[in-house]
């Protein structure tokens, strides 16, 4: 991804940070390319009426699509989509920066993988997550950051994840406040203003009560409620 295209991920009006020290969550466009080209047919003996040939079944194998975790993509997008909506940064005063993203965008991820967990859909909430770490090692890389170094960015992001999946259920089941996780988590110590704060926590609660009335099957069709 180029500087230019980085700073697509900010708002207008605002100073993106330096890309080449923050990991971009998403562009305008797909935040994972996961495309596979079609099998070439070259070889293989169309099937027509009164045809006895039948493509043998190792070959429908090899040619399926066969990453169990394409079927989380909709999902994935979505929460993409959802924390890149701009009242998050303009009403709810969360930092526009590529950080700022990051930090919004895991905030719900983590409300949608504690849905799935409630769900029994743990394999589910395994390649949601892969998904989130395929996203942000290919934008790395695209950034021009070596292997090294990748990997070291990918275990903070992984740390940060587990970090505020912990404190977000904490506080969306009352053993916590949620605003004070916010304060730590998505503001960074940084104290908003009143309005702002009650925006974003209103929100996320809002979310997690609509999360909590769709089914799996809802949910892997990228429906956030």
């Amino acid at each position: 991804m180029s500087a230019e295209q980085t700073h697509e991920l900010l708002l207008p009006g605002r100073a993106p940070e330096n890309a080449k020290t923050k990991a971009a969550i998403a562009s305008r466009g797909p935040a994972i390319n996961m495309e596979m080209r079609e099998p070439r047919q070259e070889g293989l003996r169309s099937v027509q009426p009164g045809n006895r040939f039948v493509m043998p079944n190792l070959f429908q194998r090899l040619f399926a699509r066969t990453d169990p975790k394409d079927a989380m993509q909709p999902l994935y997008q979505a929460i993409v989509h959802e924390g890149r909506q701009p009242h998050w940064y303009l009403e709810g005063e969360v930092p526009d920066t590529i950080d700022g993203r990051f930090d919004m965008i895991v905030a719900i991820l983590a409300q949608v993988l504690m849905r799935l967990e409630a769900l029994g859909a743990a394999q589910e909430s395994v390649w949601l997550t892969e998904l989130f770490v395929d996203d942000m090692d290919g934008q790395l890389r695209q950034e021009g950051i070596g292997d090294v170094v990748v990997g070291k960015h990918i275990g903070r992001m992984v740390s940060a994840l587990g970090g505020r999946l912990s404190a977000y259920r904490a506080a969306l089941s009352g053993e916590a406040e949620l605003r004070e996780a916010l304060v730590r988590n998505l503001y960074r110590g940084a104290v908003p203003t009143e309005d702002a704060i009650t925006h974003v926590e209103s929100r996320l609660r809002t979310r997690w009560v609509r999360l909590g009335a769709l089914s799996q099957d809802a949910l892997l069709t990228g429906d956030l409620g």
